[in-house]
């Protein structure tokens, strides 16, 4: 339904598409296909590649359009347990290799939000990184802890640490069994949980498949830093082994496209930002919460400090009866007649100036006859004392 909706649009609204999506990817493989004469099914080695999720992005550069795809021999991961603040139907949601959906750990009354995920797989993942996935305009987790079961005892691979990206490096270890507990203070909304199987794991293990078309040429786009949506055209049956041309690995280099997201312009990317949406170029957290300032709700009546005002004072119904944006609850009650009549001042310091000004036109006045009476006097004073 993307596609249809796609048809017909102007070329600059198809290259804005294009822009927003890949802009969110970190690198990017540059692909040259065969000479072919019908499409064919492709196949591209990821061999030697430090993968952070599985999320990628292939654009027809011909077209300017995307391809669907398929990834190969992805390991088996199943989520059996779940506690935290979110449905138990969401769980799946973070290992159903669908970006488009997240399970969501919602913030409770206290503030503080704990999320702890058992994670086993059908066979052992030897692995030296786990990575999430965000879903668009949303934080990472203050901090995270993961634990391993190993021959049978349950080791701390990563103590509680603050994140500061996606993906947590540690040293190699092999295991069926995994804890991984994340703090958070904001509402946290995780797509997607992958264990990395790139270089220094399991190595040419992963392969991407796209139909190919006769004198294009395509760009690979991986590793993003928050969830994306490529909309992409019909996909054909990728799976099938049948036909399949093998390409040679490729080199993967820097995306010059990728901007990490930063939804309220403060400068400070989304992942990392303590106030995603609200604009908190200070990033100021004064009790620390991993919530700052001027999103947080100090007095807990649902209106974050930047529009509550009365930010210290429960007052939901934000009551302002002056209009002076100082909510009824923490105001003086004897500024309100003056506040909600914000001319009387003004009538007052007008009228003042009024007064001064008569009384200064009329001492003038009186300054003014006293002095002509003066000098109509003095040639009768000097007649009189001639004589």
């Amino acid at each position: 339904m993307l596609v249809m909706a796609l048809v017909g649009l102007p070329f600059f609204v198809l290259a804005q598409e294009v822009s927003s999506a890949v802009n969110a990817f970190k690198r990017i493989k540059e692909v040259s296909v065969p000479s072919l004469s019908v499409p064919a099914v492709v196949q591209v080695p990821f061999e030697n590649e430090s993968l952070e999720q599985l999320q990628f992005a292939i654009l027809n550069v011909n077209t300017n359009t995307f391809e669907p795809y398929y990834v190969k021999q992805k390991q088996n991961i199943a989520l059996t347990a779940l506690s935290g603040s979110v449905l138990p139907n969401e769980a799946l949601r973070m290992v159903d290799d669908n970006y488009a959906t997240y399970a969501e750990f919602l913030v409770p009354s206290d503030n503080q939000g704990m999320a702890v995920i058992n994670i086993t797989s059908n066979n052992p993942i030897t692995t030296t990184a786990l990575s999430l996935s965000l879903d668009r305009y949303v934080a990472l987790p203050n901090t995270i802890e993961i634990k391993a079961n190993v021959f049978g005892q349950d080791r701390i691979i990563v103590a509680q640490k603050k994140l500061t990206t996606t993906t947590v490096q540690f040293p190699e270890t092999t295991s069926k069994e995994w804890t991984v507990t994340f703090r958070y203070g904001q509402p946290l909304r995780i797509t997607e949980l992958d264990f990395n199987i790139g270089a220094g794991s399991i190595k040419n293990s992963i392969y991407i498949r796209f139909l190919a078309h006769p004198e294009s040429q395509y760009k690979i786009y991986f590793n993003p830093d928050r969830s994306v949506v490529v909309p992409t055209k019909e996909s054909g049956n990728l799976n099938n082994d049948v036909g399949v041309i093998m390409l040679s690995p490729v080199t993967s280099k820097l995306n010059p496209e990728y901007i990490q997201a930063d939804v309220d312009d403060d400068g400070i990317p989304d992942i990392l930002d303590n106030c995603v949406q609200v604009f908190n170029k200070d990033q100021i957290d004064i009790d620390n919460n991993g919530r700052g300032d001027v999103c947080d709700d100090f007095d807990r009546d649902g209106v974050i400090n930047s529009t509550d005002n009365c930010p210290e004072y429960p007052n939901k119904n934000q009551s302002d009866e002056d209009g002076d944006k100082i909510g009824d609850v923490c105001d003086e009650e004897e500024s309100r007649f003056t506040e909600r009549y914000g001319w009387i001042p003004w009538a007052g310091i007008g009228l003042a100036g009024l007064v001064l000004v008569i009384l200064f036109a009329k001492t003038a006045w009186s300054i003014s006859v006293v002095k002509k009476t003066k000098n109509i006097g003095e040639p009768d004073f000097e007649i009189e004392k001639k004589n």
